[in-house]
C-alpha cells in the first residue's frame, strides 16, 4: 500500500490516507526511542541488528531565549517542513497520538506517508537557563519506511539555540528497498533544507 498523487495532496486527501493507513509498522519496543540522546541510540545493538540505520543532524540556529521560543513555534507550526517539495499540514497539532502525513514530491508524483506523534517532551531548568522542546513521529503502515523521527529545539548552558533531527529507519516497501541509497541521500538533503527553513523563520519572526 502506497499513497501517490499527481498533484499537491489536499487536506482531505491526506485525511483519507490516514484513515486507510494501518498501525505502526515498526516494533513497539522502539516506540519513543528518538526521545533518547543520539549517543544512546548509537550504542543500541538491537537497532542495528534489526536493520535500522541512524540519521542525525544538529545545527546552531541562533542564541537567546527569544530565538528558542521562535524555534519552538517553528516546530509546533511545522515550519521545518516548509519546503516546496515536502510539507505537513500546518494545522496538525503537535500532541501525543496525533496522526499526520508527510507529503513529499519525488520527480512527478507526490508521495503521502502517514505517521503518528509518539511523544512530546518539554523541559526547562530555570537555574541554568536551559530549555528544550522535542517531539517524535512513528511510521504507520502505508509509509515507505519503518522507523521514527524526532525534531527538537534546545537552549543550552551557553545560551545557544540548536535545532536537531534524529531518526532511525529501514525500508518497509520494495520501492524504498531498491532505492534506499537514494532515500538516505534525500534524508540528508532534507536535514539541510529543514535547517534553512528554521533559520528563515527565526530571522523573519
Amino acid at each position: 500500500m502506497v499513497f501517490v498523487f499527481w498533484s499537491r495532496p489536499s487536506a482531505e486527501q491526506q485525511k483519507q490516507c490516514i484513515n486507510k493507513s494501518g498501525p505502526f509498522n515498526y516494533d513497539a519496543k522502539y516506540k519513543g526511542a528518538t526521545a533518547k540522546a543520539v549517543s544512546i541510540l548509537k550504542e543500541d545493538g538491537e537497532l542495528h541488528k534489526d536493520g535500522f540505520l541512524l540519521n542525525h543532524a544538529r545545527v546552531l540556529v541562533g542564541s537567546g531565549r527569544e530565538n528558542y521560543e521562535k524555534g519552538k513555534n517553528a516546530l509546533q507550526s511545522w515550519r521545518h517542513f516548509g519546503l516546496n517539495w515536502a510539507f505537513v499540514d500546518s494545522k496538525t497539532r503537535v500532541q501525543n497520538g496525533a496522526k499526520f502525513c508527510v507529503c513529499v514530491k519525488e520527480f512527478l508524483p507526490w508521495l503521502v506517508m502517514p505517521l503518528e506523534v509518539v511523544f512530546v517532551n518539554e523541559s526547562q531548568k530555570s537555574k541554568k537557563g536551559v530549555a528544550s522542546f522535542r517531539f517524535g513521529g512513528g511510521t504507520l503502515k502505508g509509509h515507505l519506511l519503518a522507523g521514527e523521527e524526532s525534531f527538537s529545539i534546545e537552549l543550552d548552558e551557553n545560551n545557544q539555540v540548536w535545532y536537531e533531527m534524529l531518526s532511525f529507519s529501514k525500508p518497509a516497501h520494495f520501492l524504498s528497498f531498491i532505492g534506499y541509497p537514494y532515500v538516505q541521500l534525500r534524508q540528508k538533503y532534507f536535514a539541510q533544507q529543514s535547517s534553512n527553513a528554521v533559520l528563515k523563520h527565526l530571522r523573519a519572526a
